[in-house]
């Protein structure tokens, strides 16, 4: 299976949000789980408005599937059956889409996002197999997202690089405001670093997700150079989020982040061009980015194609 559209491939966009919009259940620490918890329905319209907009991959809702956003008695008896209903819903919307659309299977940090001190080698695959159990059935592709680590995203990517469908490796960047300096994971690791050990181990390409869109292009060429200098074909993806910027904090889910006004769909659009020209070939949207960014994105395709 490839992944390349001819021109380039379209990522949906951030789910949480989307369904905050939509009216849904929504709270910390659960998240995008409680739809799918308390009113799936809400988790199938969101996925149908990104195959409205466009989007070439749609994602499957179970980034709020683990231990410290559902809380570990809940995990341990319904986490793969939530796993399972999020990779049916997606699946049902992409079937019925009229169109190719492909189904990527969530594998999110088992522990918390952002956090790559808390990640625990011995207790991360015990969480990952079972989002792996639920949603394997349902998926065409598996995106390992918001990876602090390389030891984070090498152990997810060991639970599945064997089964026979693609896998692809989404890092976080650190993206406090006012940054300079180097691209480097939010565990510190440079991006080049990142992108050998990661391809080494089998992935078929590396992203870049849930940072803000300043920090990006760096991350991408760096990539895009790395994946030639190694002479090989993986795919290179991005996905910014909407964040505004905020302080580093002990707390987790202190808050439900605010939502930058400047990165409107024209706005994001000029990001998702640069992307494109520094070396991507995947491009999307995450938390806050909705599928008034997707559409837009694929107007631009549409425009690019065009005689």
């Amino acid at each position: 299976m490839t992944l390349n559209h001819p021109s380039f491939t379209i990522l949906d966009g951030g789910m949480g949000r989307l369904l905050e919009r939509l009216g849904a259940p929504f709270r910390l620490p659960e998240w995008s789980a409680l739809s799918l918890i308390e009113a799936p329905d809400y988790v199938t319209q969101a996925h149908q408005a990104y195959v409205d907009s466009g989007a070439d991959i749609i994602t499957t809702n179970s980034y709020g599937l683990v231990p410290h956003m559902l809380g570990e008695k809940r995990f341990a008896a319904e986490g793969r059956a939530l796993a399972d209903r999020a990779g049916r819903l997606a699946r049902a919307v992409a079937d019925a889409a009229g169109r190719r659309v492909l189904v990527a299977g969530s594998l999110p940090p088992p522990f918390e996002s952002y956090r790559p001190e808390r990640f625990h080698a011995d207790g991360a695959p015990r969480i990952i197999a079972s989002l792996v159990a639920g949603l394997r059935p349902h998926v065409d592709l598996w995106l390992i997202e918001t990876q602090s680590s390389t030891a984070e995203g090498l152990t997810a990517l060991s639970a599945v690089i064997g089964d026979g469908k693609p896998v692809f490796v989404s890092y976080t960047l650190k993206d406090e405001d006012g940054r300079t300096g180097p691209a480097e994971l939010r565990s510190g690791e440079p991006v080049d670093e990142a992108v050998r050990k990661t391809l080494a181990a089998g992935a078929g390409g590396v992203f870049f997700n849930c940072s803000q869109p300043e920090v990006m292009g760096e991350a991408v060429r760096i990539a895009r150079r790395t994946v030639n200098e190694a002479g090989a074909s993986a795919a290179i993806g991005v996905y910014a989020n909407a964040f505004a910027p905020e302080p580093p904090s002990d707390t987790p889910y202190a808050g439900i982040s605010d939502i930058r006004a400047d990165l409107d769909p024209a706005n994001y659009l000029k990001w998702i061009e640069s992307w494109l020209g520094d070396g991507a070939c995947v491009v999307g949207g995450c938390c806050g980015i909705g599928p008034e960014h997707i559409d837009a994105i694929r107007t631009l395709r549409e425009v690019r194609k065009a005689p």
